[in-house]
């Protein structure tokens, strides 16, 4: 897809670790994925606002 194969991607993992450690890592995720879950809802909570549906439309 992009011209990356596994000892890229195996390289760029190991770069990760040595920067920010093992015990960094999982927290990391932890608050990529809050991240992710807060935007997913933000965008539902949009689309779902008749409010803001009439306000647009407008």
């Amino acid at each position: 897809m992009f011209g990356i194969g596994t000892q890229e991607i195996l390289f760029i993992v190991l770069i990760v670790l040595l920067f920010f450690g093992g015990k960094k890592i999982p927290e990391l995720m932890k608050g990529l994925g809050k991240g992710v879950r807060s935007f997913r809802e933000g965008m539902n909570q949009i689309e779902n606002d008749p409010e803001t549906t009439d306000k647009k439309e407008q």
